[in-house]
């Protein structure tokens, strides 16, 4: 029996409520110490106290709230329940950005988007230390503190200011490095800040001209992805494929094509 899903906005509701108190609790976390509690894919990859923290905090909400829906999130993959037609996935990342929280430096975030049919519907992104908190819902726009956002306007991609980030395969990030050095000449220049998420949400308003990575997971662009989009950014993978984990481009219409042309000759979504 198919369910009948919740509306966009109230799935931002319940989204909101919960990246707020998630997030006030990686800020306490925070401040009272954080230490490594876990590595993951390398022993660069980490994984703290405060992202199980979050995530099992959050989990514990989205049970409460809407027992029936599914969960993905970083830290403890599937949530175990079954997507019926109709039913709502939730996609979190407890702190998107751990190594930026775990050396304090203010760029990290907790992204937590609602998906129906495979359709991201809803999503937040919230900055822990700014408290900056970007919303949007599938065709109601993307919105910062009641302002709607618009991407950037800039049609010269040798004029734009483009994010990117790194994996932690010291292969990948090779290949990676290699991508960036024959990319940098044509652009105005490049930002790594280390926390997809926020990037995404950053160039939905202007902040970045663009962005681009190899290797996000669902929960790395799935709130951030729609903010962008609803922004006006077009956000798409390579050769008409879609944006996932071979490459995320995220542009304003006039750059799309030419940044992800020149990505496409360097090879970005290749290697490890």
């Amino acid at each position: 029996m198919e369910r009948t899903a919740p509306s966009s906005g109230e799935l931002l509701e319940i989204a909101v409520e919960l990246t707020r108190d998630a997030a006030a609790t990686a800020y306490r976390m925070r401040v009272e110490g954080v230490s490594v509690a876990a590595t993951k894919s390398t022993a660069t990859d980490v994984v703290t106290a405060a992202d199980r923290a979050v995530e099992t905090q959050v989990l514990d909400a989205l049970r409460r709230l809407r027992p029936a829906d599914a969960v993905l999130g970083e830290e403890y993959g599937a949530g175990g329940t079954e997507v019926a037609p109709g039913g709502v996935r939730w996609i979190l990342d407890p702190i998107d950005g751990t190594v930026n929280y775990l050396y304090g430096l203010p760029h990290y975030a907790v992204s937590l988007a609602a998906e129906v049919d495979g359709e991201v519907v809803a999503g937040v992104v919230r900055n822990v230390t700014t408290g900056e908190e970007w919303t949007a819902t599938a065709g109601g726009g993307a919105w910062r503190d009641g302002e709607r956002l618009r991407c950037s306007t800039e049609t010269d991609l040798g004029q734009a200011l483009v994010g990117t980030g790194f994996g932690y395969d010291p292969k990948r990030r090779a290949h990676q490095a290699r991508v960036v050095a024959e990319l940098i000449p044509h652009v105005r220049d490049i930002r790594r800040l280390g926390a997809a998420a926020l990037d995404l949400c950053l160039a939905a308003e202007g902040r970045l001209d663009a962005y681009y990575e190899k290797g996000l997971a669902a929960w790395d662009q799935a709130a951030g992805g729609l903010v962008a989009t609803e922004a006006g950014l077009r956000v798409a993978g390579l050769g008409g494929r879609p944006a996932g984990p071979d490459l995320v481009i995220a542009a304003p219409p006039a750059l799309f094509t030419p940044l992800h042309d020149r990505l496409a000759d360097l090879d970005a979504s290749g290697g490890p």
